[in-house]
């Protein structure tokens, strides 16, 4: 049996700067995966420019049962530090919005860099290579059962991603290898996701699909401010996809479609200066037609404008201030661009993302129990994930 000094089962985001960092300290490293290709999630991220980091990384955009186990890993390598790499690499890149960094050009150069430094720095990568066992040895470290033989090494990196997106060949692989070794797992379910309703719901909702709006969107305490689209199973957009991560199945969501204006002082004016307009002709000063023609409908005080009292248009802002909606559930990890939840926390030590009591065993990047928000969040914990247990193996 062949024998390493790491090995990182996973050729994503994490498991390739892991395997950078550790190669770079003169490890001897290697990279194993069932996938064809290197970094499929990077290549079809951000449209293809991947949002590779995020210029406000706060901790408090991070869902985890400890959201503050990232910090120590985010702390020492920092955006800016990813930033740099970028530089150095030589690939240009643009803010967005909301900080949110992409490349200029497309996502492939980020997986080129990865694997070309995988490479300089002396580590190898094993593409469509299953991996069919894990086993560890009465003198330490571990044996590896792959396609092509077994192999031995002192320290192992778990870097297999989540479930989301399956066709793409994620699988739940991760997460069975820890409880294999008697580590805790935190219920996993997909997070960034469409949002799905009921039949009653989408005969008005499919007439809308493809219509984008700006809007608040709100569960419990937790709000976004972005852009939200109607699809032909529900509800999608940045606003909604960021909520998803907070929504659980049964529980209601409002959707503030006024954009802060003052709703019944508008239609008020409106009013004045026609009386026999429509509702839902008024209405369309404020919001797309089509979702005009939708909230007459439910909307109680309907009719000309000059049969509504003051107390019917305040009705009339609040619904578009806080309109209620209840999905049925997601789209599912079809869609969903990662998961929540993963091996949970308490079960490794925050700086190096070792298992406790195990010593060799490491899990970085999504199959960890921390999920950030969508806009770069998730690349950053990859980058600082993989970057501190690289320093460790």
């Amino acid at each position: 049996m062949e024998k390493l000094d790491v090995i990182v089962l996973g050729a994503g985001a994490a498991g390739l700067f892991c395997a950078i960092e550790a190669a770079r300290r003169g490890r001897r490293v290697r990279v194993v995966d069932h996938a064809k290709a290197a970094g499929e999630k990077i290549r079809i991220s951000g449209g293809g420019r991947c949002n590779f980091t995020n210029l406000e990384i706060k901790p408090e955009r991070f869902l985890s049962r400890n959201p503050r186990f990232a910090l120590s890993a985010l702390k020492r390598y920092t955006q800016w530090d990813f930033i740099a790499r970028m530089d150095e690499w030589g690939i240009a890149w643009h803010e967005k919005t909301l900080g949110q960094l992409f490349c200029d050009g497309p996502a492939t150069q980020v997986v080129e860099a990865l694997t070309r430094d995988l490479a300089r720095a002396g580590g190898e990568l094993w593409l469509g290579c299953a991996v069919e066992g894990v086993e560890s040895e009465a003198g330490g470290g571990f044996a590896v059962t792959t396609a092509r033989g077994v192999l031995r090494c002192a320290s192992l990196v778990v870097a297999t991603g989540g479930k989301s997106i399956p066709k793409m060949g994620a699988t739940g692989f991760g997460y069975r290898l820890a409880e294999q070794f008697g580590l805790p797992v935190v219920e996993t379910r997909p997070g960034l996701v469409p949002l799905t309703f009921a039949e009653q719901e989408l005969v008005w909702m499919k007439p809308l699909a493809g219509l984008s709006i700006d809007g608040r969107v709100r569960h419990g305490r937790t709000e976004f401010a972005e852009g939200m689209l109607f699809t032909h199973r529900g509800l999608s957009g940045p606003a909604i996809l960021q909520l998803s991560s907070y929504w659980r199945e049964g529980e209601a969501i409002a959707m503030d479609v006024s954009l802060g204006r003052d709703v019944a002082a508008f239609l008020r004016a409106a009013r004045a200066q026609g009386p026999k307009l429509a509702l839902r002709t008024a209405l369309a000063g404020l919001v797309p037609e089509r979702l005009a023609r939708h909230l007459e409908t439910v909307i109680a005080p309907s009719g000309p404008l000059g049969t509504l009292s003051n107390a019917a248009l305040e009705q009339v802002a609040e619904v578009l201030r806080n309109w209620r909606l209840v999905p049925v559930g997601s789209e599912g990890y079809r869609t969903a661009e990662v998961t929540l939840g993963g091996v949970d926390t308490d079960a490794l030590d925050a700086r190096s993302l070792q298992a406790k009591g195990l010593p060799g065993l490491y899990f970085v990047g999504e199959v960890v129990d921390v999920t950030g928000w969508l806009g770069g969040y998730n690349f950053q914990w990859a980058w600082s994930s993989g970057w501190a247990a690289g320093q460790a193996v």
